[in-house]
């Protein structure tokens, strides 16, 4: 009997499915997009249940269609979004408010509460910033706000952790609670160097230990699915990580200055530090990548916000577009950009301004200004931000890197991926499996159960399709570099924090 390996990608729009064969190709894929929830200006959230439920259809369709049995799957791996995070009950399993989305900004001026006095031990104790980014001020907002949270707690009648947490609990019906420390390194309340809780940080923003799952490595297994919730077999649930770092794995960015960046919702750039943790002078996060037999591995962290939710609201709000896709062919259509930049800070500005106040905004726009240069704007300013962060990357890391590898959903687009490499010149990789998250978690969970000798086998696994080189003038390239930083700084610090 063929063996098969499942890989899921629960990402800020939706979730998908990987199965992949014993020849590590993938045979069956399946996406299914989830609601996303704004109940104030800078709310975001997502219903858990209806991402249980995506999991589960993602799961029962590429079985339908690589025409497969339950019991021929050996593992699952697991990535997550990274911050979103939630509460619920330890009994039944219902969530007692929706998850909140790592864009949500209501804790933004507790946020900055939290800088100005303890910002130097947050940074030198997590690697991170105190933002409202971080699950740790979310979970503080759900114990304070949410009727009868904390007395829950107290009782011992609640759980809390990010989405990884809460899918694994519930496909083991309650027989793990755990995260790994590549997502526990995004909470604002991970130890960084010792890989555990901060029992600081943890008093800092009043959130019990005993509610949080316990911290393991990205590869083992965590527990076994219940046939009862999951089509009648028990499988190893066998890994946990976060999206973008498991990428950063499936791309064989195992060495110190291998560099990948995933295009998604947001837009993730990374840098493999080796196993010590550096902290960056520039803006830059620090975070744990992975840990895989106790040993953990470190990584830069430069984050936008804001890439292929751009492209959605050209679709969905402005109705510019009828679909992703379309993108591409307008922006090839348009005579340059028109002199129009776009500065997609709908949540603010992430690395390496750290702005939680600026705006989103469009500059340049004339009487003549068209759809298309104002579709090709949005898609430019994805490459832009990539590549504030990548210089910024070499400057804290001090490493040059030759090459930019490349994931996620919107590589697809040729326009994006030439105007990337034209900007950062040097080439760009497109990977032939492009949904390199789910594959990273599936080969972490295939090898927690003994299907590789070690993390170095995944550099058998990654295969080149395309290979986009740098066209753009040095000339021309200075000058939209320098209108776009002109465009960002002009967007800066727009909403007024309320008093």
């Amino acid at each position: 009997m063929k063996k098969y390996f499942i890989g899921i990608d629960q990402g800020t729009t939706g979730t998908t499915a990987l199965l992949i064969n014993e020849n590590w190709d993938v045979v069956a894929t399946k996406n299914i997009e989830h609601k996303q929830i704004y109940p104030k200006p800078g709310w975001v959230e997502h219903n858990p249940l209806e991402i249980w439920d995506a999991l589960l259809a993602c799961v029962a369709d590429v079985m339908k269609q690589g025409n497969i049995k339950p019991s021929q799957i050996v593992s699952i791996g697991l990535d997550n979004q990274g911050e979103t995070c939630m509460l619920w009950d330890k009994k039944t399993g219902r969530p007692l408010y929706n998850a909140l989305v790592w864009q949500d900004k209501r804790t933004a001026e507790y946020a900055d509460e939290l800088g100005e006095k303890y910002g130097d031990y947050i940074r030198n104790t997590t690697g991170l910033m105190a933002d409202a980014y971080f699950s740790g001020t979310k979970f503080r907002w759900l114990l304070d706000n949410i009727e009868g949270a904390r007395e829950k707690a107290v009782k011992g009648e609640l759980m809390a952790g990010t989405l990884d947490a809460y899918l694994i609990w519930r496909l083991t019906s309650g027989g793990a609670h755990i995260t790994d420390p590549s997502t526990a390194s995004r909470t604002l309340m991970l130890d960084l160097a010792k890989g555990q809780w901060d029992d600081k940080m943890l008093d800092i923003l009043n959130i019990p230990k005993t509610i949080l799952p316990e911290i393991s490595d990205s590869s083992k297994i965590y527990g076994y699915t219940d046939p009862n919730v999951f089509f009648g077999e028990k499988i190893p649930v066998a890994a946990g990580i976060t999206d973008a770092l498991a990428a950063m794995l499936a791309q064989a960015c195992l060495e110190p200055g291998d560099i990948k960046t995933t295009y998604g919702t947001g837009c993730f750039m990374y840098i493999n530090l080796g196993e010590r943790v550096v902290l960056s002078k520039n803006g830059l996060i620090t975070v744990c990548a992975w840990s895989v037999n106790g040993k953990r591995t470190y990584a830069f962290d430069g984050g936008v916000y804001i890439a292929g939710a751009a492209i959605q609201w050209l679709r969905d709000k402005l109705q510019i577009i009828s679909s992703s896709g379309e993108s591409e062919v307008m922006a090839a259509r348009a005579d340059g950009n028109g002199g129009v930049y776009f500065v997609p800070a709908f949540s603010g500005l992430a690395a390496p301004h750290w702005d939680q106040y600026a705006r989103g905004m469009m500059i340049g726009i004339t009487g003549g200004t068209t759809r298309e240069q104002i579709v090709r704007a949005t898609l430019e300013s994805i490459a832009f931000q990539v590549y504030d962060n990548a210089q910024v990357m070499k400057l804290d890391s001090g490493k040059q890197f030759s090459r930019m590898k490349v994931d996620g959903g919107p590589v697809v687009n040729k326009f994006l991926m030439q105007f990337q490499a034209d900007l950062l010149g040097t080439p760009v990789d497109v990977p032939v499996v492009t949904e390199m998250t789910a594959y990273g978690a599936a080969f972490l969970a295939a090898l927690a159960v003994g299907e590789f000798n070690s993390i170095e086998d995944i550099r058998k696994c990654w295969k080149l399709q395309s290979r986009y080189e740098a066209k753009m003038s040095a000339d021309e390239r200075e000058f939209r570099l320098s209108e776009w930083h002109r465009a960002v700084e002009r967007c800066k610090n727009w909403e007024i924090p309320k008093k």
